[in-house]
């Protein structure tokens, strides 16, 4: 068993190895919240946000529930609307992998360096969806990655939907 580093890397590297080991450890759900906490403090030092500590722990708690809310959404879709024979996955399998899927997203702290801000910010959200799928595809046993890339795209519609609908 790797490492709570190792998996990071691991993770970040986009190695399905780790997303599928993670899987399978029911003890790494805390490890992938840890990484959920640790990339959205990197967001705010990267931004160069200067919310406090009250701020700080609202867009942590928000980064959170996104996580539960994507990780919830993705697990009916995947599981209910677009399962293959080999589809077999609980909400925790899809909580871990998507939270170490957020890996890359402690390297938005680098967005402090001057006139680096939205360059990191656009690169590490790119990978962070590379890595999202990743994960998505391991979770849900999909031997396809297209299969994975359709529930991330459902998911993202609907999330974002309400999201509006919220605002």
């Amino acid at each position: 068993m790797a490492t709570f580093g190792d998996r990071i890397v691991g993770a970040a590297k986009l190695r399905v190895a780790t997303y599928e080991e993670v899987e399978h450890d029911s003890g790494a759900t805390g490890q992938a919240l840890a990484i959920v906490v640790l990339a959205s403090v990197a967001a705010s030092v990267g931004a160069g946000a200067h919310l406090g500590l009250a701020g700080l722990l609202r867009g942590t708690l928000t980064s959170i529930l996104s996580w539960f809310i994507w990780a919830a959404l993705t697990y009916f879709i995947g599981t209910k609307i677009l399962a293959t024979r080999s589809t077999r996955a609980t909400w925790g399998e899809l909580l871990r992998t998507t939270g170490f899927a957020a890996s890359p997203g402690i390297l938005r702290i680098l967005g402090i360096i001057p006139f680096t801000g939205a360059l990191v910010f656009f690169v590490v959200a790119i990978w962070m969806l590379i890595a999202f799928v990743l994960a998505v595809q391991a979770a849900l046993d999909y031997d396809n990655i297209w299969r994975a890339v359709a529930v991330c795209f459902v998911g993202w519609v609907i999330y974002v939907t309400f999201g509006i609908f919220i605002m």
